[in-house]
């Protein structure tokens, strides 16, 4: 049977497709219990991030088409960090589109001029703290005049 955290990896998050929950951070554990069964224990980017459901319900699907039974188990804290995310996810969310967090930045960085992942420019302001989802906030390139996304640092 395939190692449950290689399979957590085919999981994609459903408000950022190009990422998986693992890369993401959001699986904090994913540890085998029995012969057939594991639990997986998995922490929100934010605490009313609404894709959690979606999220439990995908890892009980892909585990159990995999011959696992898996317990889901939401724990807060420690809070979930941006750090968390992997170099490959940053990567991924740049690619898409998406100016993605400074390692070890905090929440004071919104606001200030981000790198544009469309022509790299940081000649940028912020249009919106608020974004598409709770997590992204609202950009524009000065130069290319581009809106974007910018995951949010915390």
């Amino acid at each position: 049977m395939k190692n449950p955290l290689e399979i957590l990896k085919q999981v994609p998050d459903p408000e950022i497709p190009v990422i998986d929950i693992v890369e993401l951070g959001i699986v904090r554990e994913a540890r085998v219990t029995s012969e057939n069964s594991c639990e997986v224990t998995i922490t929100p980017t934010y605490s009313a991030c609404p894709a959690m459901f979606t999220i439990e319900e995908d890892i009980i699907k892909i585990m159990k088409e995999n011959g696992w039974d898996a317990k889901v188990v939401t724990k807060m804290f420690p809070i979930w960090t941006t750090d968390w995310l992997t170099d490959e996810a940053r990567e991924k969310l740049r690619v898409y589109g998406i100016s993605p967090p400074e390692k070890g930045a905090d929440e004071h960085h919104i606001g200030k001029p981000k790198k544009c992942p469309r022509c790299g420019s940081m000649n940028s302001k912020q249009i919106s703290r608020f974004g598409s989802t709770l997590c992204k906030a609202s950009y524009q390139c000065l130069d290319c005049l581009e809106p974007f996304d910018y995951f949010k640092c915390h």
